[in-house]
């Protein structure tokens, strides 16, 4: 019998355990909060599920939890096709790999308050360049009155931020299939559409997945570049969870209904990113075991 060493998990164990001390002391903070209230001078008392339901009940809440949802899912419908069309389109070998792969690079090395304070400028209709063009050309924009141009704004601008993570993540995949799959594709005569859909997308799903879940985490608690940008209007147009939580908990210092929220908050990422995984796995499961059968 072929026994396991698992001594490698002792070097690990240390990580581990400074993780999670330093995520399960705030929660537990969070959660203290969240069936308290306070007056204070550091005085709290017991309201148990109080918060929770008001919340729930909040419309407030759903309003942003509906926005914060649809951000997310318009994220995803344009930055996964765009991301896989783009790193299809990137050459596998020459000199011209590595620029593009320095420039798709390039926008994820801007930290998101700065990427905020881009755009805030860029879509100015006084000096900024999108603003004033878009002006030139009569065209009636402007993203700190109108709902749709501040949306389409905040689209573009996460867009523009972070189609290169999903293309790095897909283009990774790709270079890894072999050469193999499309020699025997070329002697077969499959056409381009063929070999993307029976050869490249299987084999890059498991890369797909981990853009997938990363980019809805990151759509779903978006907050800085909003936040810079519109402030959360023009009114509440673009009010997301993230910012609704930040204006309870520091502009109005109700800490017990945002302690309630942020764990709301957190439950409904992990509730949506275990869905995304559960549906994406259990479909690569059933082509594998399809293929095994006709195998």
């Amino acid at each position: 019998m072929k026994t396991v060493n698992n001594k490698a998990w002792l070097m690990v164990l240390p990580v581990l355990l400074l993780v999670g001390l330093s995520a399960i002391i705030p929660l537990m903070t969070v959660v203290n909060y969240s069936v308290q209230d306070t007056f204070g001078n550091n005085e709290f008392f017991w309201v148990g599920t109080e918060w929770f339901q008001e919340i729930l009940h909040s419309e407030r809440f759903h309003n942003a939890l509906q926005r914060t949802l649809l951000f997310s899912a318009l994220i995803l419908a344009i930055e996964i096709p765009l991301g896989i069309g783009i790193a299809l389109a990137m050459p596998k070998r020459g000199i011209g790999v590595s620029v593009c792969l320095v420039l798709m690079a390039l926008p994820l090395l801007i930290p998101w308050n700065v990427v905020g304070t881009i755009w805030q400028v860029f879509g100015r209709i006084d000096i900024g360049l999108l603003g004033h063009g878009l002006a030139s050309l009569g065209l009636d924009y402007n993203y700190t009155q109108n709902t749709f141009d501040a949306w389409a704004t905040i689209i573009i601008m996460d867009v523009w931020h972070w189609t290169s993570l999903v293309v790095l993540l897909c283009y990774s995949g790709l270079v890894a299939i072999p050469e193999v799959y499309y020699q025997a594709a070329r002697i077969d005569g499959a056409s381009r559409w063929a070999v993307f859909r029976y050869i490249q997308l299987p084999k890059i799903k498991r890369v797909l997945l981990i853009a997938v879940l990363l980019r809805f985490m990151d759509s779903f608690m978006i907050y800085t570049e909003p936040f810079v940008v519109t402030g959360g209007g023009p009114g509440n147009a673009t009010t997301f969870l993230s910012i609704d939580l930040v204006q309870t908990a520091v502009g109005q210092f109700d800490l017990g209904p945002a302690a309630a929220m942020s764990l709301i908050y957190f439950l409904i990422i992990l509730l949506l990113c275990w869905v995304f995984y559960t549906v994406m796995t259990v479909s690569d499961q059933r082509a594998s075991a399809t293929k095994g059968r006709n195998h």
